[in-house]
């Protein structure tokens, strides 16, 4: 696929497709259902969000104090947390041209 330009996206669109696969392989413990939290990225499946964890860590509270506070998570999974918020505020969207 090119734009008017005659850029190539087609190689970036399976680099980005690889990217995100490769990611969410280090992210097993990540789930996202419908029926938990509303489809929020959550920690194993738990009632916990990495919205909830972004924001305990952006709060200035450490791994451990988070740890401490909630005694059913692990410390892989809030790294995990914090690695796959990373990885979405990474992310870009991609003007297409309209027809």
């Amino acid at each position: 696929m090119s734009d008017r330009h005659g850029m190539d996206f087609s190689s970036h669109y399976t680099r980005m497709s690889f990217d995100m696969e490769q990611h969410m392989g280090q992210l097993n413990r990540i789930t996202q259902d419908p029926e938990v939290m509303g489809g929020k990225a959550c920690i194993r499946g738990m009632r916990v969000t990495v919205g909830m964890v972004v924001e305990q860590i952006g709060a200035g509270h450490s791994l451990e104090e988070i740890l401490v506070d909630y005694p059913y998570l692990e410390r892989e999974d809030l790294m995990q947390a914090l690695r796959y918020a990373a990885w979405r505020a990474d992310e870009r969207e991609v003007m297409l041209a309209t027809a």
